[in-house]
């Protein structure tokens, strides 16, 4: 069974700076696709950028040049640097691993971005 614990979510104003970090135990995680999912209070989930196993990588249009996405299969641990956050990034962001047939997520972590 696969575990994804996500951390680095918090408070930031506008333009600042967060490192959103996905630790997952339980299985290889360098098989998996990774991504990066955010779900916004009254909205459906929506997803924010995802890195395949071999390194391709994709951006949902809103945050492309802001944010990066990046993966360290040697510590099982996947990133979402976000920078030039906007109050409309506010919103749980939640960590994803997917083998096309599995799907795992994890609890979420909060990002807020306010003034």
């Amino acid at each position: 069974q696969v575990q994804l614990v996500e951390s680095g979510g918090g408070l930031v104003q506008p333009g600042g700076s967060l490192r959103l970090s996905c630790e997952a135990s339980g299985s290889r995680f360098s098989i998996y696709t990774m991504g990066w999912y955010r779900q916004a209070p009254g909205k459906q989930r929506d997803m924010v950028a995802r890195a395949t196993s071999y390194g391709s990588t994709n951006y949902a249009p809103s945050v492309k040049g802001r944010f990066t996405i990046s993966r360290d299969n040697a510590k099982n641990t996947g990133y979402l640097q976000m920078n030039s956050l906007k109050p409309e990034d506010t919103a749980v962001y939640y960590c994803n691993l997917d083998s096309g047939i599995y799907s795992y997520w994890g609890q979420g972590t909060q990002v807020t971005v306010s003034s």
